[in-house]
């Protein structure tokens, strides 16, 4: 691994803790103007000063985000099918590597949808941007996507990271499942765990202390963050947590505090 790609993955995963809280608002490009992302300008500015990196798409960055603002950029740079359509899989890349370098992207993000229909082409798409980052010193985050029919279990999880990680990908993002250190243990890369569907405070709060117990290096969360009745408070218990150690019920507090 290379100094500059070193350097672009120790801005998102900050070297002070090893860990990293990202903030996921990429939705739109499969789900359209979720709630919560409906205007992205007016949810991401307020969580900006709070969050370790951005995750989001490129027309995203372009128009909602102030190019002034120092924020490690994880840029999604694949897609092609969107909501309306049964087998979302069927993804290609749709922003180069050349496009990230003028965005001054600290990482670029790609599905992988292990055991789907196009899963030999999400695959290769993966290992293709690998090669191309590791010749311009950009790191890559693969995203373990799973599909309606695949089961978030320890086995099936600890597959598609450790797939992830042979062919290259330099950090993996999954969900959290029952004996998810053992997960951890398999993959050699760090593993960031999805916030998944938008659920109650308390329980996304919990979410992000047993995957940091466990062995996760952070979390990329996004509604649990932007549809909370309280964003800035939500972000904030999160950090607490990943970057401090602190337990459910005080980063509980901690939310509760903000609203």
């Amino acid at each position: 691994m290379d100094w500059g790609l070193k350097n672009r993955l120790s801005r998102i995963i900050k070297p002070e803790t090893g860990r990293t809280v990202m903030l996921a608002v990429d939705h739109g490009y499969f789900l359209g103007p979720t709630s919560g992302l409906e205007v992205i300008a007016d949810t991401v500015q307020p969580l900006l000063q709070h969050a370790d990196s951005l995750m989001l798409t490129r027309g995203a960055l372009r128009t909602s985000v102030p190019p002034d603002f120092d924020i490690p950029i994880v840029l999604r740079v694949s897609g092609g099918t969107s909501i309306l359509h049964e087998d979302l899989s069927n993804e290609d890349i749709t922003t180069s590597m050349d496009e990230a370098i003028k965005l001054n992207a600290s990482a670029v993000a790609i599905s992988i949808f292990v055991g789907s229909a196009h899963e030999k082409e999400t695959l290769t798409n993966l290992a293709r941007l690998v090669t191309e980052g590791e010749a311009c010193g950009i790191p890559v985050l693969a995203v373990t996507a799973v599909g309606r029919e695949m089961t978030r279990d320890k086995k099936y999880l600890s597959l598609c990271c450790r797939i992830a990680a042979e062919l290259g990908a330099h950090f993996v993002k999954t969900y959290y499942c029952d004996d998810f250190a053992e997960v951890v243990g398999t993959c050699p890369v760090p593993i960031v765990i999805a916030g998944g569907k938008k659920i109650s405070e308390k329980d996304a709060l919990k979410l992000a202390h047993n995957a940091i117990s466990n062995g996760a290096v952070g979390v990329d969360m996004g509604r649990n963050i932007f549809q909370s009745d309280h964003p800035v408070g939500m972000i904030k218990a999160v950090r607490a947590i990943v970057h401090e150690n602190v337990k459910v019920e005080e980063a509980y507090k901690l939310y509760r505090k903000s609203g």
